[in-house]
This record gives structure tokens, C-alpha cells and sequence, in this order.
């Protein structure tokens, strides 16, 4: 039995952390049962102890500390071949990540610019489930990624904001406040909300406006996508704060859309990792960017 990659980037993301829950739940969205599973599997495989495990922190032991560097050069290695290989096949691409439809006339243009000036080379688009905060950057499943602001903040992600949309809400087609223009934000503080999983930490408090209201939101579901979280509302289960560009692209005769009042606006952003320095990457951010500015 061999080692795979997925068992370095799992070592990797616990040794940079030192928190088995904090790399499971932030980095890696898998549960921390079988984050310590695949741990313990690696460990019995090298037949050393990786880590010092008690109740208070985990720390590298001596044969840890020997694996973290040498583990960071073969991901980074196998990533860069990866890359070298398809653009020597003639297969030049990246994969974009999204959670919601990114709709907005952007992928024709987007396209369309990347053609122009990386003649050779094709977007591919990856739908992400919410649980992961980071669009699918943080288990290298996409190269870049649009996506909905607050990002995880630790400093593995780099970001430039492309939009500024004020937030509305989705109701049931016949609930109460479906006959408003506008609806205050107060209308709906005690209104059961559909959120995002917990895994998606900060931007799961931001769709529920968590910090912009006096007493905590009441969730009655919780949604894995876009398409779930509607199905959810045209039910009745809940309500949910949406940006304004996905009110429309979402619209469906079983939900209702309104523009909220006194809520701050959601920030649509292409997100990617900061250390990767292609010149791809930065075509596509400045394209995005062009396209929607």
C-alpha cells in the first residue's frame, strides 16, 4: 500500500493548522472523524507517530516536522506537473469554480478575452457545494474561482472584488411580505432563514445577516446549493437573502423577490490562490474584472 496525495495534502493542512477541527471544517470540508482516520492510516503506512495528539493542541512530532517540508515540495511538484503536462498536450485549461450561477453575460466575454490573449487555452467551470468556504480552492479541485465574499481569511486566498450588489430576499410566493416594494430588514429579523451549511463559516453568517441584526437568526434548513436553497423557499420552509444579480437569474414563479432595505451590499469577487502565479490566473482575474467594470 502507497501513499497518496490526498493523504499529504490531509497531513499537510493539519501540520499547518496544528488543530485537527480547524483543517477539517476550514480547509479540507470533511468531517474531523475521517480526517483522523486518513491521519492514522498514514501513520500506521510510515509506521512513525506524526503528531503529539492531547486535549489542549496537537503539535508535529520529530518525524512530522522531517515530513511537512518534503510533503509541500511533492504537492507542489505534482501540481506544477500536472499543469505542464496539459499544456504540453495541447490541453491548456482552467477550471473556474462557482456556487451560484455566475450568469451576468460574463462567461461568453470571459471566454471570449482569454481566447484573444492565451490563444490556446479553455475555461472549464466546476460547480462547488456551499459547505466548501472556499469555492473549491482549498482542496485544489478549481484554479480560480467567482465567488460571494467573505472568503476564508488566511491568507492562502487572494481576491479582487468585480461587483457590488445590494442584497434582496426570496419568499414563498405567498408569503406576507411578498406584496412589498421594499422590505426593511426588521420585517424579516424573526423569519425562519434557509442557510448555508456551517462549514461556510463567515459567509453563512453573512446570508444570514447574523451581524447586522439584535438577536440570532432562526434556521429551519439547511441548503448545500443554489437549486436547494430555492426548493426550500418555494416549500415555505424559510426565507433567504440573496444579491440582487441572483434575484434575477433565480427568478421562478414559486418565489417571491425583494430588495431589503438596511442591509450592507454583497461583494462579488474572483478568488485564487495566492501563491499561484501564472500568468493564467492574472489574464483571467483582469478579464473578469474588465468585463464587469
Amino acid at each position: 500500500m502507497e501513499a497518496h496525495l490526498r493523504d499529504l495534502r490531509y497531513f499537510t493542512a493539519v501540520a499547518e493548522e496544528l488543530s485537527f477541527t480547524k483543517a477539517a471544517t476550514e480547509r479540507l470540508y470533511i468531517s474531523q472523524p475521517a480526517l483522523s482516520k486518513q491521519i492514522r492510516q498514514l501513520e500506521n503506512l510510515l509506521r512513525v507517530t506524526l503528531f503529539n495528539r492531547d486535549h489542549q493542541r496537537v503539535t508535529l512530532t520529530p518525524a512530522g516536522e522531517a515530513l511537512l517540508p518534503r510533503a509541500k515540495q511533492l504537492l507542489e511538484l505534482w501540481d506544477d506537473t500536472r499543469r505542464q503536462v496539459g499544456e504540453a498536450a495541447g490541453e491548456a485549461t482552467l477550471t473556474v469554480g462557482f456556487q451560484t450561477r455566475i450568469g451576468r453575460g460574463l462567461i461568453p466575454r470571459v471566454s471570449a478575452e482569454m481566447t484573444r490573449r492565451l490563444p490556446g487555452w479553455r475555461l472549464l467551470f466546476r460547480q462547488i457545494a456551499w459547505r466548501d468556504a472556499t469555492a473549491g480552492l482549498g482542496r485544489a479541485e478549481v484554479d480560480v474561482a467567482v465567488a460571494w465574499l467573505p472568503v476564508p481569511d488566511g491568507g492562502d486566498l487572494a481576491w479582487r472584488v468585480v461587483a457590488t450588489e445590494d442584497r434582496w430576499v426570496a419568499l414563498p410566493a405567498g408569503h406576507r411580505l411578498a406584496g412589498l416594494a421594499e422590505v426593511p430588514f426588521a420585517e424579516l429579523a424573526a423569519e425562519p432563514f434557509i442557510a448555508l451549511p456551517a462549514s461556510a463559516g463567515a459567509l453563512r453568517r453573512f446570508w444570514l445577516a447574523a451581524d447586522e441584526r439584535e438577536t440570532p437568526p432562526t434556521v429551519a434548513a439547511e441548503a448545500e446549493t443554489a437549486e436547494e436553497t430555492f426548493e426550500a423557499v418555494a416549500s415555505g420552509l424559510g426565507v433567504v437573502l440573496l444579491s440582487a444579480g441572483n434575484a434575477e437569474l433565480y427568478r421562478r414563479e414559486d418565489v417571491a423577490v425583494r430588495p431589503v432595505t438596511g442591509l450592507t451590499p454583497a461583494e462579488f469577487a474572483v478568488v485564487w490562490r495566492a501563491d499561484d502565479e501564472r500568468p493564467a490566473i492574472r489574464v483571467f482575474v483582469d478579464a473578469l474584472f474588465r468585463c464587469l467594470t
